[in-house]
């Protein structure tokens, strides 16, 4: 019965019927105190009817048209207030100019007609205002078994957070925390600021919350660790609101509430792109995308379209990548032109061929076999598709006039241990070699280190192994890795490539390195559960150490040497590098294809060990064919093939 009761009282006839009943009390009110709350004289009982009589249909026709009847009042605000006013004031000059022809006008005070819509407002208003508060605040703090909810940051967003919580229904907020002295001590719609963020371990315990949300998207990532540090100790879920531009709508509602993510722990403080750089070499010209399916490379692609190119040409070998990526530019809202070519980079003629038929102006080449252990077991291909795509891509630029070439490198080109790194750095030399010839193309490289969810990445491998709830699997105490968000790398890999000269070495500012067993422990915590291990044997999820990978090594480095400047950019470096002389890249070049093709596993090794700085194998070959052979003793049997009498 109570429910029905509800039901009728919300509904838009028992608020229609509520509101005109109001005129004819507010009419009466407005006699009733011109005479001093005395009894109303019967002259003017004939120019009250008449208001009564002209008011009613007046009244009920703008109230309807005004739409009182499709807001909700328990979420009464200033807009209904608004139009509660409007209404008001047009349905009282309605009814006077009613009044006055039929000439009745005469016999109503003047007094009247100012108290009359006075009293109507407030009949109208004051009932909304008081159910909003009485269900927000009443019912709400006297409810028993709500989840009771502490929120971090009593900025813009924790204010309309509270005020979405509050309509909610579902979680009691039972306070706030804010460094801002002048905040503390304050109240937002009755929930006080109660202390600093370093008091949140005492606070969680003091009002016994089951969750903190934290509403402060602007917050440094030191901040988020620390935080959800506490959280985990103190055994409560947390949930935040989406960052800074995923909340440019202006919307903070409880639904947007999610999980704390690792890219909010291990992301830096914000930058915000230059949008001159980001249109430079993309903004009305043609552009293309080698390895558009691939992680860094479909994320450029949506960089790319944003910035309004003539047309976006994907290059990619994987059929399923390509059509993957197609169908998603093709989704989004652009007027740019989406061209799906499958091809492989090591076909130079293919490449060349593309250029020229769509005229492209600027090459991002992302292309290349990436993961380090399976490129340590398949150097060969490797090498072909890293060392001589690179270089069939870059002389198909240079003969279709394409104006920027730019490569994405990685860290692991730095002193490498492996073959992936080897082979990039070879890549890096390439450009720096071709750059000297180069007339009408520049050549340029950006290095960064591993971007989080990226193909082989050990944050989705994480986030897998934490579902299924097994052990999580690190291969070293100590190893450590540079770490960036795909958007963010994507957009300063764009932006470095505009401030291309020709021969340009550039290193993303990646932050501090970050240790993998940390980073495992971390998710672990933001996952819900409990790390596994001596000083805890009752926790959740262990963590497992593997040992090193074929080729990989501890820690990883951005430069080489020391010559480093700063650009236009704060986090984008260029370094000056030694580079190979023509004569030193064609002896390279014509020593790796020729022990590629001939299967001579140790040749193509020694060749790069000669040609990039610092490259010291951490293993042994660990080619499937090399160990199969050498078991077998036929390394001896390898038959020799002169590459100017037959291809690969």
């Amino acid at each position: 019965m109570p429910l029905k009761t509800t039901m009728r009282w919300r509904s838009p006839k028992t608020a229609f019927l509520h509101d005109l009943f109001w005129v004819p009390a507010a009419i009466l009110l407005a006699y009733w105190v011109r005479f001093n709350l005395d009894v109303i004289p019967q002259v003017q009982w004939s120019g009250m009817y008449a208001m009564l009589l002209a008011a009613l249909p007046v009244q009920a026709v703008v109230f309807w048209k005004f739409g009182l009847y499709r807001s909700i009042w328990r979420f009464a605000s200033i807009p209904d207030l608004r139009c509660i006013l409007q209404s008001v004031a047009l349905g009282v000059l309605l009814t006077v100019l009613a009044v006055f022809v039929f000439q009745r006008l005469q016999g109503v005070p003047r007094s009247v007609l100012i108290l009359y819509p006075l009293f109507l407002a407030l009949g109208l208003a004051v009932p909304r205002l008081f159910y909003r508060w009485f269900k927000e605040h009443h019912l709400h703090r006297g409810g028993h078994g709500q989840i009771r909810a502490l929120i971090v940051g009593a900025g813009r967003a924790g204010e309309l957070l509270v005020r979405d919580l509050l309509k909610d229904g579902v979680y009691l907020p039972v306070g706030f925390l804010d460094d801002d002295p002048d905040k503390q001590g304050k109240d937002l719609h009755g929930v006080r600021v109660l202390a600093s963020l370093a008091e949140l371990a005492n606070q969680i315990r003091r009002l016994d919350a089951n969750i903190v949300m934290f509403a402060a998207p602007s917050a440094k990532p030191a901040t988020w660790r620390s935080l959800v540090q506490v959280c985990s100790e103190c055994h409560v879920q947390f949930r935040t609101l989406p960052s800074l531009a995923e909340l440019a709508d202006g919307r903070v509602e409880v639904s947007r509430l999610r999980n704390v993510q690792i890219e909010d722990l291990l992301g830096r403080d914000p930058v915000a792109p230059n949008e001159d750089l980001l249109t430079k070499c993309i903004s009305g010209k043609s552009v293309m995308v080698t390895g558009a399916g691939g992680s860094i490379g479909s994320e450029l692609c949506r960089q790319i379209v944003k910035n309004n190119p003539t047309c976006l040409v994907l290059f990619e070998k994987n059929e399923y990548a390509l059509y993957q990526i197609e169908q998603e530019l093709n989704a989004s809202s652009h007027d740019v032109e989406i061209i799906p070519l499958l091809g492989s980079v090591h076909h130079g003629h293919r490449v060349e061929k593309v250029c020229r038929t769509f005229a492209v102006q600027t090459i991002y080449h992302a292309a290349a076999y990436k993961h380090v252990p399976i490129v340590e077991t398949n150097p060969i291909e490797a090498v072909h598709n890293n060392i001589f795509g690179t270089l069939h891509s870059a002389q198909a630029a240079l003969a279709s006039g394409v104006e920027t070439f730019v490569l994405i490198s990685t860290d692991k080109a730095v002193r490498p241990t492996n073959v992936m790194g080897a082979t990039k750095r070879c890549s890096e030399l390439i450009l720096q070699g071709l750059h000297d010839s180069a007339q009408h193309t520049r050549f340029c490289m950006v290095r960064f280190g591993n971007v989080i969810d990226s193909s082989g990445s050990v944050v989705p491998l994480f986030r897998e192994q934490i579902r299924k709830g097994d052990p999580v699997t690190v291969t070293h105490p100590e190893i450590t890795r540079f770490f960036m968000t795909i958007p963010e790398a994507a957009q300063l890999v764009i932006q470095a490539g505009a401030m291309c000269r020709g021969g340009d070495v550039f290193v993303l500012d990646m932050g501090e390195p970050v240790l993998i067993a940390e980073l495992a422990r971390r998710m672990i915590q933001l996952s819900g559960m409990s790390v596994r291990d001596e000083s805890n044997p009752d926790g959740d999820i262990e963590i497992r150490f593997t040992g090193l990978r074929p080729g990989e090594k501890l820690y990883e480095e951005l430069l080489i040497g020391d010559n480093v400047t700063g650009t236009e950019h704060p986090l984008i470096l260029q370094v000056d590098e030694d580079a190979l002389t023509e004569a030193e890249l064609s002896r390279l070049l014509d020593g790796l294809l020729t022990a590629s093709q001939c299967f001579d596993y140790k040749a193509l090794r020694q060749f790069l060990r000669e040609a990039v700085h610092g490259y010291e194998p951490q293993c042994d070959i660990q080619d499937p064919i090399w160990l199969k052979q050498a078991s077998a003793g036929q390394h001896n049997k390898v038959r020799r093939i002169n590459p100017r009498k037959k291809g690969r």
